[in-house]
């Protein structure tokens, strides 16, 4: 659906409305591997104060101090023997619980009670001799402890200074906005597994930031350009994203300031940037990982579901090429969860255009579709999304640009979004809605 669409052009419509069209150029998506997301990694000049990994599917228990560790070999033995478990030295204690902390915020400053159980979980299936009998699977004890620990250690870094993801949250920096503030509102956190949702402060005053920024919008003008424009939106990041946080500019002004976070090689970068992971590959390689399953249990479910899909996947037993396949999947998701694709994705014909561009001037958020026929098998003419009265190009692009501008999620497709959010992109896996979870179990059963 977002095949060979990679650069947006501004045209000036009739009302107010800013139409953003994609221009085509040589990116192919259905040549997209899916071992391809491993080669990606993070291109910023500043990267060294970036997280590059998200909280991790198994947290990997980091190694203890000499003495820690030597004792939890000689417990572990024991365990093994006896099952005598082992009482840790408050030194002991402490020495594990600063390792463990360390290694959690150098993933996220705020882990939620389920990353924490994982972390405890982790803890005692190493370390077997520290399990807590009398508590909650047996690790319950730890979570608690990790728990006090992470607030103290955040208190801590706040005491001297550092971490800006956390000092923003001060009462003091607060109270610049609101003149009675309150310690647990409004907090400024990552809250869909963004690992640099407010990242640290650059070493470059703002002032020389801002000149860049200016910099920037005349190096955009500039042909066959990419590779600048690339390094100096990766020297902003920073300034950018503390921007975008803080200030809650709407899209018009975010394009007049930062018109290349709009493209879509940007929007990548800036979803890598936030998120550590690559947006369209780890995407589409998901995507297509999870699709032999998924169509399995779509095809399962009866009622309006099926009546709704069987038109969509008829297209999948005939000659489709692999974005033709994964619109179909996609739409079909959306439909198994309940969820309406027409309000989403809005299909016309060329000969509608008028009649569409009417439509879609009244509408805040949806992908729109040109098409010579109503047959699937062809590529669209034309493709964009329409998002607070701005067009940009596909599903992959609107989920980034979500998180590139920290907007919320389009309204009436909660589930949508959090199925692509948490099993596509693994992203903020360990709290999923009742629905989200089961269907993430039913296509995991059979991987």
């Amino acid at each position: 659906m977002i095949k060979d669409l990679t650069t947006i052009k501004v045209i000036p419509s009739a009302t107010e409305t800013l139409i953003l069209e994609f221009v085509e150029s040589d990116l192919d998506t259905s040549s997209i591997s899916t071992h391809t997301d491993d080669t990606v990694i993070l291109s910023s000049s500043s990267s060294e104060k970036l997280r590059t990994e998200p909280w991790p599917k198994e947290f990997n228990i980091p190694q203890f101090s000499f003495e820690t560790e030597g004792q939890l070999e000689k417990g572990n033995a024991e365990y093994t023997k006896d099952q005598t478990r082992l009482t840790p030295t408050s030194k002991m204690l402490s020495d594990i619980l600063e390792r463990l902390a360390e290694k959690i915020f150098s993933y996220k400053a705020y882990p939620s009670d389920a990353d924490l159980s994982d972390v405890a979980e982790a803890l005692t299936r190493k370390h077997p001799c520290l399990r807590q009998p009398d508590s909650f699977n047996e690790s319950y004890g730890w979570k608690l402890r990790l728990k006090t620990k992470m607030s103290n250690y955040r208190t801590q870094l706040k005491s001297h200074g550092l971490a800006s993801e956390l000092l923003v949250n001060t009462l003091k920096s607060k109270s610049r906005e609101d003149p009675v503030p309150k310690p647990a509102k409004n907090n400024k956190k990552a809250r869909r597994g963004e690992a640099n949702y407010y990242p640290q402060t650059s070493s470059e005053n703002p002032e020389s930031l801002e000149l860049e920024r200016i910099s920037l919008l005349t190096e955009l003008k500039k042909r066959n350009n990419e590779k600048t424009v690339r390094e100096k939106m990766a020297r902003t990041f920073e300034f950018r994203r503390k921007e975008v946080v803080d200030k809650k500019p709407d899209i018009k002004n975010l394009l007049e300031r930062w018109p290349g976070l709009f493209q879509m090689e940007e929007i990548n970068a800036e979803f890598l940037r936030v998120t550590a992971v690559p947006l369209l590959t780890r995407f589409m390689a998901q995507l297509d990982k999870h699709s032999p399953q998924l169509l399995k249990i779509i095809r399962k479910k009866g009622g309006t579901t099926k009546a709704k899909t069987a038109i969509i996947l008829e297209f999948l037993d005939q000659d489709a090429d692999a974005d033709i396949r994964r619109e179909c999947i996609l739409k079909s998701l959306i439909i198994y969860l309940g969820e309406r694709v027409e309000d989403l994705i809005k299909e016309y014909m060329i000969s509608q255009k008028d009649e569409a561009e009417e439509e879609l001037q009244s509408t805040t958020m949806a992908l729109f579709v040109f098409r010579d026929n109503s047959s699937l098998l062809h590529q669209p003419r034309d493709i964009g999304i329409i998002m607070n009265e701005e067009i940009y190009s596909g599903v992959a692009m609107v989920f980034g640009l979500c998180y590139a501008l920290n907007m919320e999620y389009p309204r009436g497709f909660r589930f949508t979004f959090e199925a692509l959010q948490k099993i596509m992109m693994e992203l903020d896996f360990n709290k999923m809605t009742s629905k989200i979870r089961k269907l993430n179990c039913e296509l995991n059963t059979a991987q």
